[in-house]
């Protein structure tokens, strides 16, 4: 059961305190009070776990300062789109909203390796109006002697630059809990001139105690990378985990699934479950069309397979695209036949740009013809 609020109720005040005793008259129940962003406005729920049968929504509904009652119909208790519930909510991090209708592309090294490197991807990033990056300090490798990422020690110099270049948010990788621990305490070093999401990588996407304590902090945002080999529910899952530790700040990543039947590409790409995601929670998604396709190659027509993946998640309506771009690929220390070059940036910034134009134009026309289809309704009605 979900209690929301009207919007003139003070969290700690005698209304939600009345609401809170009729709750606990009934036993096993356990309750929550979390604030969520809407397009609108700022909403405070109330969250009611356990066996809610017993409570009766009349009750509850009529109690000062509550606005209405919503009965869970899911399993995603937190992260659930519900009966009733079809209010759009996001959160805000360091002067950016992501909510299901934002569009934010993330580009950048999938392995940070040198400082030139990156202030050459920050600076073009900058150039092309993006405030936005993806850098990898942590990388869990399939291959035990591959590398692995610089870790803590580049911390410093990417946060700088990321602050002379004006970049807000770093979609970065953590592999365990102290890795947390270390980006917050450079952060703070460096004087907090970006941002960072945490980013669980798909091979920690049922790493359940790394899923408790991202979800335990509310300081960052959380990027969830779909498991390569796991269902969309059991993903789902993964995401409650994160919700229920107390963080509802967080972005689901299509990412492909590992199978044989995507060859020759590295992932079978699965960015038509975009709506899909969309429909089953209030969660802003994104798509990563590097991993899934895995290679620099050019279709006949001559667009390259990459910005045709990442269209078809743009075309479903993706809120965000989490993207590999290199100064110098062959040199990369991570992916680089499948990072794409910095000069490919304003191609691909323009195809973006005409695939969720035309999104936008497709949502426009299913209202049109929604509009269309309830007229004759109306006029029996009237």
């Amino acid at each position: 059961m979900i209690i929301i609020l009207k919007p003139d109720v003070d969290p700690s005040g005698p209304e939600v305190q009345r609401i809170l005793e009729t709750l606990h008259y009934y036993q096993g129940v356990t309750t929550r009070i979390s604030a969520v962003t809407g397009t609108e406005r700022k909403v405070i729920e109330i969250y009611v776990l356990g066996d809610t049968s017993r409570i009766p929504d009349e009750e509850i509904a009529h109690l000062p300062g509550v606005e209405r009652v919503v009965r869970v119909s899911k399993k995603y208790r937190l992260i659930g789109r519900h009966a009733d519930d079809q209010e759009a909510f996001g959160f805000d991090y360091n002067g950016l909203h992501f909510d299901q209708d934002s569009f934010y592309i993330f580009a950048g090294l999938c392995a940070v390796d040198t400082p030139e490197h990156v202030e050459m991807m920050f600076s073009a990033l900058k150039e092309a109006g993006l405030v936005t990056s993806r850098m990898g300090a942590y990388k869990p490798r399939t291959n035990p002697y591959s590398f692995q990422g610089h870790g803590r020690k580049c911390l410093p110099w990417v946060f700088e630059l990321a602050g002379k270049y004006g970049i807000r948010c770093i979609a970065m990788e953590v592999c365990k809990e102290a890795h947390i621990e270390e980006i917050y305490e450079e952060l703070e070093r460096a004087g907090r001139p970006t941002g960072v999401m945490l980013q669980i990588g798909t091979r920690n996407a049922q790493n359940f105690e790394l899923l408790k304590a991202v979800g335990s902090q509310q300081e960052f945002p959380v990027l969830y990378k779909r498991g390569m080999g796991i269902t969309i529910e059991e993903s789902l899952n993964a995401c409650e985990y994160i919700a229920s530790e107390g963080n509802r700040n967080i972005v689901y990543c299509l990412r492909g699934v590992k199978t044989n039947l995507g060859d020759p590409h590295r992932n079978l790409v699965d960015f038509a479950h975009v709506p899909v995601v969309k429909s089953l929670t209030r969660l802003p998604v994104c798509v990563d069309p590097t991993h899934s396709v895995g290679r620099r190659h050019f279709a006949p027509d001559g667009i390259q397979e990459i910005f045709h993946a990442a269209a078809q998640g743009v075309i479903a309506g993706a809120n965000m695209v989490l993207v590999e771009f290199h100064p110098r690929p062959e040199k990369a220390l991570c992916d680089g036949p499948q990072a794409l070059r910095l000069e490919e940036l304003p191609h691909f910034l323009e195809d973006m740009r005409i695939v969720r134009e035309a999104y936008l134009q497709r949502k426009d026309l299913a209202s049109r013809y929604a509009l269309q289809s309830m007229a004759p309704k109306m006029a029996a009605v009237s």
